[in-house]
């Protein structure tokens, strides 16, 4: 939680109640992941410095078929698999301090209780009813797909392969509610942010047509039951989309809890763009078969995706917040990942654009800044200034700057407009370091007469920056309250920031301490890619021993006696156009001459498999590789690394030759 160390007295308006979406728990989340809590936080400390009553609430989704898998694959059960998973999550979280005000698990026994409850409830008024499914399920996005949604015979949003699947489950009406969730839209245009999510909701779903929603899965187990069916498990949706009211005491039986009844409607739901879909579609129609108020907002943030590639576990580059934070700091972190994003689009992070913000913005404009000014405050009055009033047009100008931030800020934040509100804040901390060429207090100080002028100079400084680092505090709170400690004051009121020159007089330390150090990049990448290079290597060791050679059922002596294969001779080789991994082969195989195409280029070059004897599959059917048509299949023997070796006979044997 925010520390009350604001300088006067703010009255609580209202209750301010905004939540993330919760992490699922299928592994440690990455950079990109930890971005939306941090943006969250950000929101929920802005709402608490202007005066509202915030309940913030995250945490983490931990049942599906997805987790059974891992956690068996992990030698461990779902409950202690998610338990790890969960407590390393909470950890980033406070890390990179997210100040929530409750941390929810869906493993949590309160909130599996109302989950039966609310889909009993659902069942018993008829909007849920027991069928069968058979369509393509998506294991990594938990989702069932038709043929015609797939794409390119894959999951539409996440593109990896689907099974076959037909099963036994639960579906809820979602079409029985289309049209009253379409007026609802029409009705309340600031629902969705940003607007071109709504458009997609729109278009893309609500007006071809809801499809009934598979609520309950019976092919694996780890779920809260349904109590009246217990083959039966809740699928993730009804599951995880309402811990938002069961988090805060909601009750299927009408008993809600005093919070539930003072937090819901949600101010605001906050959610990456990638499950906007089941926030403005599925949650609304749940709640709207409630007969439970909809939140006020749901704001799709976009991704911030690595610049320069994809993050990959294999590669050992995948960037995680505790990484970044052992380099640069906790509100380093958070500055640059609330600045790099706009609101309607994705944005970019790699090492070397942080290291690049932290020297050009925090470095040179705010630290250089406070730096600056307490070092001219020290040298020339001992530490202590007050403003004599001796007035010039520049700094009427410098004032207006300061004082009208805090509107434009405000304005920005209501739009969930981040990175524009701290680029307004910013902007005060560029026009005082500019403020500084103009006025010149050096060449002031060597004009005894000057003393007064220079004194309103530094005050307006220092007042300036007391005001610009009271507004960036919600996003970088730690770093503004050690920079407000060195001039001896707290994180100015909400409601007085607007009046420059509330203070008699500042007294700055005698010893300030560097607020953000410049950073040589050199350095700090030697040390990441090392690192890279390191994470790479073991997780290849660590996974080699783990690849075994596939067991097959067993055959008999005519199964085997189907499949003809001969000796052939490679007579020419070249390389496929557009592919890494294929060879074209030209074989003759005694009195007859055939192409087959071969993924072994990687292990071999097309001159070294010319005049090569080797043993091929002869009675395979023809198939097209990129586009050539291969009459056969070479035999190669694959190790644990992934190492290729074609077979070839021991001794010189004709082409055309037979193999049994």
């Amino acid at each position: 939680m925010m520390k009350n160390i604001f300088c006067g007295e703010t009255n609580v308006k209202e209750k301010y109640y905004l939540t993330t979406a919760i992490a699922y728990t299928s592994g440690k989340p990455h950079i990109g992941n930890t971005y939306e809590a941090i943006l969250a936080d950000s929101v929920a400390r802005f709402k608490r410095y202007q005066g509202y009553d915030v309940f913030f609430q995250t945490g983490t989704d931990e049942h599906g078929q997805k987790i059974e898998e891992k956690a068996k694959s992990a030698g461990v059960t779902p409950k202690e698999f998610v338990d790890k998973v969960a407590d390393e999550i909470k950890g980033i979280w406070d890390l990179v301090g997210v100040s929530y005000d409750k941390f929810i698990r869906t493993t949590d026994k309160d909130h599996e209780k109302q989950v039966q409850k609310i889909f009993n409830k659902l069942y018993e008024k008829g909007d849920i009813y027991k069928g069968s499914y058979e369509g393509w399920y998506c294991t990594p996005c938990e989702s069932f797909w038709t043929e015609s949604q797939l794409v390119d015979g894959k999951c539409p949003d996440c593109g990896r392969e689907v099974q076959k699947s037909k099963e036994e489950a639960y579906f809820f009406k979602m079409s029985k509610y289309a049209d009253r969730l379409l007026e609802y839209y029409n009705e309340h245009p600031e629902f969705i942010l940003p607007v071109s999510r709504k458009n997609e909701m729109v278009n893309n779903f609500l007006k071809p047509g809801l499809q009934d929603l598979c609520v309950s899965r019976s092919t694996f187990k780890w779920g809260v039951p349904v109590d009246f069916d217990p083959k039966h498990v809740v699928y993730v949706w009804l599951d995880a989309l309402t811990n938002y009211i069961t988090g805060i005491g909601y009750d299927a039986d009408g008993e809600g809890s005093d919070l539930y009844k003072k937090l819901w409607p949600a101010d605001v739901h906050i959610i990456g763009k990638d499950i906007i879909r089941f926030h403005t579609i599925y949650w609304p129609i749940f709640l709207m078969a409630l007969d439970v108020p909809l939140p006020k907002r749901v704001y799709g943030h976009g991704w911030l995706l690595q610049d320069g590639g994809k993050m990959s576990k294999s590669k050992g580059n995948v960037m995680y917040a505790d990484d970044l934070v052992s380099y640069f700091g906790k509100d380093a972190v958070r500055y640059y990942v609330l600045t790099a994003m706009p609101q309607d689009n994705d944005g970019l992070i790699s090492w070397e654009s942080v290291i690049d913000v932290i020297n050009s913005e925090l470095a040179n404009v705010f630290g250089n800044l406070v730096s600056r000014t307490i070092a001219m405050t020290n040298k020339y009055f001992g530490g202590k200034v007050s403003d004599s009033k001796v007035i010039e047009e520049v700094d009427n100008d410098l004032k207006q700057v300061v004082v009208s931030a805090v509107k434009k800020v405000t304005a920005k934040m209501d739009e969930f407009k981040i990175a524009d509100a701290i680029s307004e804040i910013l902007t005060v901390f560029r026009r005082a370091n500019k403020y500084i060429d103009e006025t010149m207090p050096w060449v002031l100080a060597k004009d005894e007469s000057k003393s007064d002028r220079l004194k309103t100079v530094l005050y307006n400084l220092c007042e300036s920056i007391a005001i610009a680092t009271s507004l960036l505090y919600p996003f970088i709170p730690d770093t503004c309250e050690k920079a407000l400690n060195m001039f001896n004051l707290n994180v100015r009121a909400f409601d007085k920031l607007e009046t420059f020159g509330l203070e008699d007089e500042i007294s700055v330390t005698q010893n300030p301490e560097i607020l953000f150090a410049r950073i040589d990049a050199k350095v700090v990448m030697e040390s990441v890619n090392k690192m890279i290079e390191e994470r790479s290597a073991a997780l290849k060791k660590q996974e080699a021993p783990v690849k075994e050679a596939v067991k097959k059922e067993q055959i008999n002596i005519e199964d085997f006696g189907k499949v003809e294969l001969k000796v052939g001779v490679v007579t020419a080789c070249e390389k496929v156009e557009k592919s890494k991994k294929l060879l074209k082969l030209t074989v003759k195989i005694g009195d007859e001459v055939r192409t087959v195409v071969s993924g072994i280029a990687l292990a071999y070059s097309p001159e070294y498999l010319v005049g090569k004897k080797l043993a091929l599959v002869t009675n395979l059917k023809p198939a097209k590789l990129c586009g050539i048509l291969s009459e056969g299949m070479i035999l190669c023997a694959e190790n644990s690394e992934g190492k290729l070796a074609f077979l070839t006979p021991e001794t010189d044997i004709e082409d055309g030759s037979g193999i049994f």
